[in-house]
């Protein structure tokens, strides 16, 4: 079956979606090359999240698709319900969304949207990734019992600024996390698989994430062709938005990796 923008934009309405900027979106440009790129955000977010790295990426000819996540944009409780494997599901058809076009498919993740890339990586062929703030071990030492917790805490309380709270959860359910828990822990034993050219670009200033975990994934990646950035101690664990002083840089780093010379 063809899968459409105006398809995934249905089915994010019907799912509880209301605010436009929390829809998948669908960048054409006006001369566009043949190379495709799918854009996944992170755990609580929305696509909303990827939507400036998008247009920049759009205005260099890429066709750009931000997918939706199931379970977000919508209520925390939503997300409370979801599993990993239709995070992946999703993912997978925003790539099938771009292939259908004949496009080559390269990927953007961040955070959570980067395992979910890898884990991809092993059933479909990616020209290249980039993965933002991509993890083995987030930081809270709470992390790993987030599925027992999840019994008696259902929600972590996080404070978010009033003109945020539209497009990220102030609570995100910790059997969500217990769902992280599953994908890190696969992602970690088919590192060694994926051979896909990979940019990883972390930061020391991300408080979400164990220091080194990036570098730690990096280096266990099997990709022959691969580069890897840190940042500072200013840089926070999303690269994509305002509060982030390098996302010029991050936005140029990934538009270089990304083009690839036609051949």
């Amino acid at each position: 079956m063809k899968i459409t923008i105006e398809n995934e934009i249905e089915r994010a309405r019907h799912a509880g979606v209301n605010h436009p900027e929390n829809y998948p979106f669908l960048l054409t440009p006006t001369t566009p090359n043949r190379h495709g790129v799918l854009l996944v955000h992170g755990f609580s977010a929305t696509p909303r999240e990827m939507r400036a790295l998008a247009e920049h990426l759009a205005e260099h000819n890429f066709t750009v698709f931000g997918v939706r996540l199931p379970g977000h944009g919508t209520r925390p409780e939503d997300l409370a319900d979801c599993r990993a494997e239709e995070w992946l599901a999703a993912t997978e058809q925003g790539y099938q969304l771009l292939q259908q076009k004949g496009l080559t498919v390269n990927a953007v993740g961040l955070s959570t949207g980067a395992l979910l890339l890898l884990k991809l990586a092993l059933l479909r062929r990616f020209e290249r990734l980039v993965l933002l703030s991509p993890y083995l071990r987030l930081k809270h030492p709470l992390t790993p019992l987030a599925g027992l917790l999840s019994r008696f805490i259902p929600y972590q309380q996080r404070n978010i600024a009033v003109a945020d709270r539209p497009f990220y959860y102030q609570q995100r359910p910790l059997k969500g996390i217990a769902q992280i828990n599953r994908l890190r822990r696969q992602v970690k034993e088919q590192l060694p698989q994926i051979t896909t050219p990979t940019l990883v670009l972390t930061a020391k200033g991300d408080k979400t994430i164990t220091p080194g975990t990036a570098r730690q994934l990096f280096e266990r990646l099997a990709s022959p062709i691969k580069e890897y950035h840190c940042y500072g101690d200013s840089v926070p664990h999303v690269l994509t938005t305002r509060e982030n002083p390098c996302r010029k840089d991050v936005f140029n780093r990934t538009l270089n990796f990304l083009s690839i010379p036609e051949q």
